[in-house]
């Protein structure tokens, strides 16, 4: 079975950090744009940040400086490294490819960041 396995959320105080991990179960990241989206409770479903085959990297405004993602090469995960949290970034963080229409449908991983 082919799948996209997310880690590494949790609860942290505003200010803290932590860094997410996607991991390929069943295939190997084979060259198309990746990324982290989030879902908060009663919100869509919204790109964080993406990764291009060539390392080039996209950044929503609310996560831009605080937020880097990274990938060794196309066998290893794909991380989040998410510092300076604010409570506002409490979701469900996902990974997906970019685009896709079914970004927030998996399981995801729970990032809460209390005040």
């Amino acid at each position: 079975e082919m799948r996209l396995v997310e880690s590494g959320g949790g609860s942290v105080q505003a200010g803290g950090s932590l860094r997410l991990s996607c991991t390929a179960s069943g295939f190997t990241f084979g060259g198309s744009d990746m990324g982290w989206y989030r879902q908060a409770p009663g919100n869509e479903c919204e790109l964080v940040s993406r990764i291009s085959s060539d390392g080039s990297t996209y950044y929503a405004d609310s996560v831009k400086g605080r937020f880097t993602i990274s990938q060794d090469n196309l066998q290893s995960p794909i991380y989040l490294q998410m510092n300076s949290l604010k409570p506002e970034d409490t979701a469900v963080y996902y990974c997906a490819a970019v685009p896709s229409d079914y970004a927030c449908w998996g399981q995801g991983t729970q990032v809460t960041v209390s005040s």
